[in-house]
Protein backbone atom coordinates (compact mmCIF):
# COMPACT_ATOMS: atom_id res chain seq x y z
CA UNK A 1 0.00 0.00 0.00
CA UNK A 2 1.36 3.43 -0.98
CA UNK A 3 2.21 5.94 1.72
CA UNK A 4 0.41 9.28 1.93
CA UNK A 5 1.93 12.71 2.54
CA UNK A 6 0.31 15.24 4.88
CA UNK A 7 -1.21 16.88 1.76
CA UNK A 8 -2.90 13.78 0.37
CA UNK A 9 -6.43 14.99 1.21
CA UNK A 10 -5.66 18.39 -0.34
CA UNK A 11 -4.64 16.72 -3.60
CA UNK A 12 -7.86 14.71 -3.74
CA UNK A 13 -9.91 17.89 -3.17
CA UNK A 14 -8.25 19.37 -6.24
CA UNK A 15 -9.06 16.24 -8.32
CA UNK A 16 -5.39 15.37 -8.81
CA UNK A 17 -4.51 12.29 -10.84
CA UNK A 18 -2.59 10.19 -8.32
CA UNK A 19 0.15 7.66 -9.14
CA UNK A 20 2.59 5.53 -7.18
CA UNK A 21 6.04 7.11 -6.99
CA UNK A 22 8.71 5.45 -4.88
CA UNK A 23 6.03 3.88 -2.69
CA UNK A 24 4.12 7.16 -2.24
CA UNK A 25 0.70 8.11 -3.62
CA UNK A 26 1.59 11.35 -5.40
CA UNK A 27 -0.12 13.76 -7.86
CA UNK A 28 1.11 13.47 -11.45
CA UNK A 29 -1.04 16.44 -12.53
CA UNK A 30 -4.21 18.36 -11.62
CA UNK A 31 -5.71 18.40 -15.10
CA UNK A 32 -3.02 19.75 -17.43
CA UNK A 33 0.68 19.03 -17.09
CA UNK A 34 1.45 21.62 -19.78
CA UNK A 35 -0.44 24.40 -17.96
CA UNK A 36 1.32 23.52 -14.71
CA UNK A 37 4.71 23.60 -16.45
CA UNK A 38 3.99 27.02 -17.98
CA UNK A 39 2.73 28.40 -14.65
CA UNK A 40 6.14 27.73 -13.12
CA UNK A 41 8.00 29.24 -16.08
CA UNK A 42 5.85 32.41 -16.15
CA UNK A 43 4.29 32.88 -12.70
CA UNK A 44 4.33 30.54 -9.68
CA UNK A 45 3.59 26.90 -9.03
CA UNK A 46 3.86 24.64 -6.00
CA UNK A 47 4.74 20.99 -5.58
CA UNK A 48 4.20 18.58 -2.71
CA UNK A 49 7.67 17.09 -2.22
CA UNK A 50 6.97 15.70 1.24
CA UNK A 51 8.00 12.26 -0.01
CA UNK A 52 11.62 13.45 0.07
CA UNK A 53 13.60 12.06 3.00
CA UNK A 54 14.69 14.60 5.61
CA UNK A 55 17.57 13.51 7.87
CA UNK A 56 19.13 15.41 10.76
CA UNK A 57 22.82 14.69 11.42
CA UNK A 58 23.99 15.78 14.87
CA UNK A 59 26.97 15.20 17.12
CA UNK A 60 30.45 16.39 17.97
CA UNK A 61 31.91 14.90 14.78
CA UNK A 62 29.02 15.72 12.44
CA UNK A 63 31.24 17.83 10.19
CA UNK A 64 33.95 15.15 10.00
CA UNK A 65 31.31 12.55 9.17
CA UNK A 66 29.84 14.58 6.29
CA UNK A 67 33.29 15.47 4.95
CA UNK A 68 33.97 11.73 4.67
CA UNK A 69 30.49 10.75 3.46
CA UNK A 70 30.13 13.29 0.62
CA UNK A 71 32.14 14.10 -2.50
CA UNK A 72 31.62 17.82 -1.93
CA UNK A 73 33.22 19.30 1.19
CA UNK A 74 30.89 20.16 4.09
CA UNK A 75 33.66 22.38 5.45
CA UNK A 76 32.60 24.94 2.81
CA UNK A 77 29.54 25.55 4.97
CA UNK A 78 30.41 28.31 7.41
CA UNK A 79 27.25 30.45 7.56
CA UNK A 80 24.07 29.53 9.46
CA UNK A 81 21.49 28.20 7.00
CA UNK A 82 23.89 27.78 4.06
CA UNK A 83 23.20 24.82 1.73
CA UNK A 84 25.45 22.59 -0.38
CA UNK A 85 24.63 20.19 -3.23
CA UNK A 86 26.62 16.96 -3.30
CA UNK A 87 26.70 13.34 -4.37
CA UNK A 88 27.05 10.48 -1.91
CA UNK A 89 29.26 7.84 -3.52
CA UNK A 90 30.16 4.19 -3.11
CA UNK A 91 33.76 2.99 -3.03
CA UNK A 92 33.77 2.61 -6.84
CA UNK A 93 32.82 6.26 -7.29
CA UNK A 94 29.24 5.48 -8.35
CA UNK A 95 26.43 7.74 -7.15
CA UNK A 96 24.37 6.27 -4.30
CA UNK A 97 22.30 9.46 -4.31
CA UNK A 98 22.45 13.20 -4.86
CA UNK A 99 21.34 15.44 -2.02
CA UNK A 100 21.37 18.84 -0.35
CA UNK A 101 22.95 19.41 3.06
CA UNK A 102 22.04 22.42 5.24
CA UNK A 103 24.35 23.87 7.90
CA UNK A 104 23.16 25.07 11.29
CA UNK A 105 26.44 24.73 13.19
CA UNK A 106 29.40 22.31 13.24
CA UNK A 107 27.37 19.78 15.22
CA UNK A 108 24.00 20.20 13.51
CA UNK A 109 23.19 19.59 9.85
CA UNK A 110 20.15 18.63 7.81
CA UNK A 111 20.37 16.37 4.76
CA UNK A 112 17.56 15.94 2.20
CA UNK A 113 17.78 12.84 -0.01
CA UNK A 114 15.51 11.31 -2.63
CA UNK A 115 12.33 9.40 -1.87
CA UNK A 116 13.03 6.37 -4.05
CA UNK A 117 16.43 5.79 -2.42
CA UNK A 118 15.29 6.28 1.18
CA UNK A 119 16.05 2.83 2.58
CA UNK A 120 19.46 2.35 1.00
CA UNK A 121 20.49 5.94 1.80
CA UNK A 122 19.58 5.62 5.47
CA UNK A 123 21.29 2.22 5.72
CA UNK A 124 24.47 3.57 4.08
CA UNK A 125 24.54 6.65 6.31
CA UNK A 126 24.00 4.58 9.45
CA UNK A 127 26.75 2.18 8.41
CA UNK A 128 29.27 4.99 7.86
CA UNK A 129 28.20 6.78 11.06
CA UNK A 130 29.48 3.90 13.22
CA UNK A 131 33.00 5.35 13.07
CA UNK A 132 31.88 8.83 14.12
CA UNK A 133 30.23 10.30 17.20
CA UNK A 134 27.04 11.28 15.35
CA UNK A 135 23.32 10.59 15.32
CA UNK A 136 21.53 10.09 11.99
CA UNK A 137 17.79 10.65 12.51
CA UNK A 138 15.06 10.59 9.89
CA UNK A 139 12.46 13.32 10.36
CA UNK A 140 9.09 11.70 9.66
CA UNK A 141 7.22 14.59 11.28
CA UNK A 142 7.86 17.06 8.46
CA UNK A 143 6.34 18.01 5.12
CA UNK A 144 7.95 19.87 2.24
CA UNK A 145 6.42 22.22 -0.33
CA UNK A 146 8.41 23.64 -3.25
CA UNK A 147 7.17 27.02 -4.50
CA UNK A 148 8.81 27.82 -7.85
CA UNK A 149 8.63 30.46 -10.57
CA UNK A 150 9.45 34.12 -11.24
CA UNK A 151 6.70 35.26 -8.84
CA UNK A 152 7.11 32.41 -6.35
CA UNK A 153 9.08 34.31 -3.74
CA UNK A 154 6.75 37.32 -3.68
CA UNK A 155 3.68 35.12 -3.36
CA UNK A 156 5.29 33.13 -0.56
CA UNK A 157 6.12 36.34 1.30
CA UNK A 158 2.41 37.26 1.19
CA UNK A 159 1.34 34.20 3.20
CA UNK A 160 4.01 33.96 5.91
CA UNK A 161 4.34 36.32 8.85
CA UNK A 162 6.11 39.62 8.25
CA UNK A 163 9.18 38.81 10.34
CA UNK A 164 9.79 35.53 8.52
CA UNK A 165 9.11 37.16 5.16
CA UNK A 166 11.76 39.73 6.01
CA UNK A 167 14.27 36.96 6.68
CA UNK A 168 13.32 35.15 3.47
CA UNK A 169 13.70 38.27 1.32
CA UNK A 170 17.36 38.52 2.39
CA UNK A 171 18.21 34.94 1.41
CA UNK A 172 20.72 34.36 -1.35
CA UNK A 173 20.49 31.24 -3.54
CA UNK A 174 21.38 28.05 -1.63
CA UNK A 175 20.71 29.64 1.73
CA UNK A 176 17.94 28.96 4.24
CA UNK A 177 16.26 30.53 7.25
CA UNK A 178 14.88 28.39 10.10
CA UNK A 179 12.05 29.58 12.33
CA UNK A 180 9.75 27.70 14.76
CA UNK A 181 10.11 24.28 13.15
CA UNK A 182 10.15 25.71 9.60
CA UNK A 183 13.07 25.86 7.17
CA UNK A 184 12.59 28.06 4.13
CA UNK A 185 15.37 27.47 1.59
CA UNK A 186 16.10 29.30 -1.64
CA UNK A 187 16.61 26.11 -3.59
CA UNK A 188 14.65 24.19 -6.22
CA UNK A 189 14.54 21.66 -9.03
CA UNK A 190 12.95 23.62 -11.89
CA UNK A 191 15.50 26.11 -13.20
CA UNK A 192 13.43 28.95 -11.73
CA UNK A 193 13.80 30.97 -8.54
CA UNK A 194 11.74 30.07 -5.50
CA UNK A 195 11.73 28.22 -2.21
CA UNK A 196 11.64 24.72 -0.80
CA UNK A 197 9.83 24.98 2.53
CA UNK A 198 10.13 22.26 5.17
CA UNK A 199 7.56 22.59 7.97
CA UNK A 200 5.73 20.51 10.57
CA UNK A 201 3.46 18.01 8.84
CA UNK A 202 0.39 19.20 10.76
CA UNK A 203 0.87 22.75 9.40
CA UNK A 204 1.34 21.77 5.76
CA UNK A 205 -2.27 21.84 4.54
CA UNK A 206 -2.92 25.31 5.98
CA UNK A 207 0.20 26.67 4.25
CA UNK A 208 -0.76 24.93 0.99
CA UNK A 209 -4.24 26.49 1.15
CA UNK A 210 -2.83 29.98 1.73
CA UNK A 211 -0.53 29.61 -1.27
CA UNK A 212 -3.49 28.42 -3.35
CA UNK A 213 -5.48 31.49 -2.32
CA UNK A 214 -2.51 33.71 -3.24
CA UNK A 215 -2.65 32.40 -6.81
CA UNK A 216 0.06 29.75 -6.70
CA UNK A 217 -0.87 26.91 -9.06
CA UNK A 218 -0.67 23.33 -7.73
CA UNK A 219 1.64 21.24 -9.91
CA UNK A 220 2.30 17.52 -10.11
CA UNK A 221 5.32 15.33 -10.66
CA UNK A 222 4.79 15.40 -14.43
CA UNK A 223 5.52 19.12 -14.69
CA UNK A 224 8.32 18.80 -12.18
CA UNK A 225 10.03 16.31 -14.49
CA UNK A 226 9.73 18.38 -17.67
CA UNK A 227 10.87 21.50 -15.81
CA UNK A 228 13.97 19.81 -14.39
CA UNK A 229 14.74 18.28 -17.80
CA UNK A 230 14.58 21.70 -19.48
CA UNK A 231 16.93 22.98 -16.76
CA UNK A 232 19.35 20.10 -17.42
CA UNK A 233 19.04 18.77 -13.89
CA UNK A 234 19.78 15.09 -13.32
CA UNK A 235 17.17 12.63 -12.13
CA UNK A 236 18.56 9.91 -9.90
CA UNK A 237 17.94 6.44 -11.31
CA UNK A 238 17.70 7.74 -14.88
CA UNK A 239 20.68 10.03 -15.49
CA UNK A 240 22.92 8.57 -12.81
CA UNK A 241 23.06 5.65 -10.42
CA UNK A 242 25.57 3.48 -8.57
CA UNK A 243 27.30 2.54 -11.84
CA UNK A 244 27.82 6.16 -12.96
CA UNK A 245 30.31 8.56 -11.42
CA UNK A 246 29.82 12.34 -11.17
CA UNK A 247 32.51 12.69 -13.86
CA UNK A 248 30.17 11.01 -16.35
CA UNK A 249 27.05 12.86 -15.20
CA UNK A 250 28.16 16.48 -15.73
CA UNK A 251 28.63 16.77 -11.97
CA UNK A 252 32.39 17.12 -11.67
CA UNK A 253 31.75 20.58 -10.18
CA UNK A 254 30.28 18.88 -7.11
CA UNK A 255 33.57 17.11 -6.30
CA UNK A 256 35.84 18.99 -3.87
CA UNK A 257 39.38 17.84 -4.72
CA UNK A 258 40.94 20.30 -2.29
CA UNK A 259 42.25 20.09 0.34
CA UNK A 260 44.18 17.06 -0.89
CA UNK A 261 44.40 15.55 2.60
CA UNK A 262 40.63 15.16 2.89
CA UNK A 263 39.56 11.60 2.22
CA UNK A 264 36.02 10.79 1.15
CA UNK A 265 34.25 7.64 0.02
CA UNK A 266 34.95 6.99 -3.66
CA UNK A 267 37.87 9.44 -3.91
CA UNK A 268 40.47 6.95 -5.13
CA UNK A 269 38.16 5.59 -7.82
CA UNK A 270 37.38 9.12 -9.02
CA UNK A 271 41.07 10.05 -9.12
CA UNK A 272 41.82 6.99 -11.24
CA UNK A 273 38.95 7.82 -13.60
CA UNK A 274 40.01 11.45 -13.81
CA UNK A 275 43.58 10.47 -14.66
CA UNK A 276 42.48 7.97 -17.31
CA UNK A 277 39.94 10.39 -18.74
CA UNK A 278 36.24 9.63 -18.95
CA UNK A 279 35.31 7.63 -22.06
CA UNK A 280 31.78 9.09 -22.15
CA UNK A 281 30.26 12.51 -21.74
CA UNK A 282 26.84 13.79 -20.74
CA UNK A 283 25.10 16.02 -23.29
CA UNK A 284 21.79 17.54 -24.27
CA UNK A 285 19.89 16.69 -27.45
CA UNK A 286 17.35 18.79 -29.36
CA UNK A 287 15.33 16.84 -31.92
CA UNK A 288 15.21 18.54 -35.32
CA UNK A 289 12.85 16.05 -36.98
CA UNK A 290 9.28 15.41 -35.90
CA UNK A 291 8.97 12.80 -33.18
CA UNK A 292 9.52 12.16 -29.48
CA UNK A 293 12.66 11.39 -27.47
CA UNK A 294 12.29 8.83 -24.68
CA UNK A 295 14.54 7.18 -22.12
CA UNK A 296 16.90 4.44 -23.37
CA UNK A 297 16.63 5.23 -27.09
CA UNK A 298 19.95 4.61 -28.90
CA UNK A 299 21.97 7.61 -30.10
CA UNK A 300 24.26 7.18 -33.14
CA UNK A 301 27.20 9.51 -33.86
CA UNK A 302 28.62 8.90 -37.32
CA UNK A 303 32.22 7.72 -37.23
CA UNK A 304 32.27 7.71 -33.41
CA UNK A 305 29.87 5.16 -31.96
CA UNK A 306 26.67 4.79 -30.00
CA UNK A 307 25.25 6.30 -26.83
CA UNK A 308 21.90 6.28 -25.06
CA UNK A 309 19.24 8.73 -23.96
CA UNK A 310 18.90 8.79 -20.18
CA UNK A 311 15.94 11.23 -19.95
CA UNK A 312 13.76 12.47 -22.77
CA UNK A 313 10.48 14.32 -23.22
CA UNK A 314 8.69 17.13 -25.06
CA UNK A 315 9.76 20.61 -23.97
CA UNK A 316 6.71 22.89 -23.53
CA UNK A 317 8.96 25.96 -23.45
CA UNK A 318 11.01 25.18 -26.58
CA UNK A 319 8.26 23.36 -28.44
CA UNK A 320 10.53 20.47 -29.41
CA UNK A 321 11.54 17.10 -28.00
CA UNK A 322 14.69 17.28 -25.87
CA UNK A 323 16.80 14.78 -23.98
CA UNK A 324 19.82 14.16 -21.81
CA UNK A 325 22.13 11.48 -23.17
CA UNK A 326 25.42 9.76 -22.42
CA UNK A 327 27.56 9.41 -25.53
CA UNK A 328 31.19 8.56 -26.43
CA UNK A 329 33.53 11.48 -25.85
CA UNK A 330 33.72 13.47 -29.08
CA UNK A 331 33.24 16.95 -30.57
CA UNK A 332 30.30 16.04 -32.82
CA UNK A 333 27.53 18.65 -33.16
CA UNK A 334 24.80 16.34 -34.45
CA UNK A 335 23.60 12.78 -34.20
CA UNK A 336 20.69 10.53 -35.04
CA UNK A 337 18.31 8.92 -32.58
CA UNK A 338 16.65 5.65 -33.46
CA UNK A 339 12.91 6.02 -32.84
CA UNK A 340 10.81 2.96 -33.74
CA UNK A 341 13.45 1.85 -36.20
CA UNK A 342 13.66 5.25 -37.90
CA UNK A 343 16.76 7.53 -37.58
CA UNK A 344 15.79 11.06 -36.55
CA UNK A 345 18.21 13.99 -36.66
CA UNK A 346 19.16 15.78 -33.41
CA UNK A 347 21.55 18.55 -32.37
CA UNK A 348 24.07 17.89 -29.58
CA UNK A 349 24.08 20.82 -27.13
CA UNK A 350 25.18 21.66 -23.61
CA UNK A 351 22.92 19.82 -21.15
CA UNK A 352 20.84 22.78 -20.05
CA UNK A 353 18.05 24.04 -22.25
CA UNK A 354 16.08 26.64 -20.26
CA UNK A 355 16.97 28.69 -17.19
CA UNK A 356 14.80 31.38 -15.58
CA UNK A 357 12.46 31.33 -18.56
CA UNK A 358 15.23 31.91 -21.12
CA UNK A 359 15.79 29.38 -23.91
CA UNK A 360 19.52 28.59 -24.13
CA UNK A 361 19.64 26.32 -27.20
Amino acid sequence: MSKHTALHAAHLKLNAKMVDFGGWDMPIHYGSQIEEHKAVRHDAGMFDVSHMTVVDVTGTRAKDFLRFLLANDADKLKTFGKALYSCMLNEEGGVIDDLIVYYFDDENYRVVVNASTREKDLAWMQQQAKNFDVTVRERTDTAMIAVQGPNARDKTHEVIDAAYAGMAKELKPFSSAPKAGWLIARTGYTGEDGYEVTLPADEAEAFWTKLLEAGVKPCGLGARDTLRLEAGLNLYGSDMDETISPLEANLSWTIAWEPEERNFIGKQALLAQKQAGAARKFVGLVLEDRGMLRDHLPVHIEGVGEGEITSGSFSPTIGKAIALARIPKCEAAECTVEVRGKPLKARIVKPNFVRKGKILV
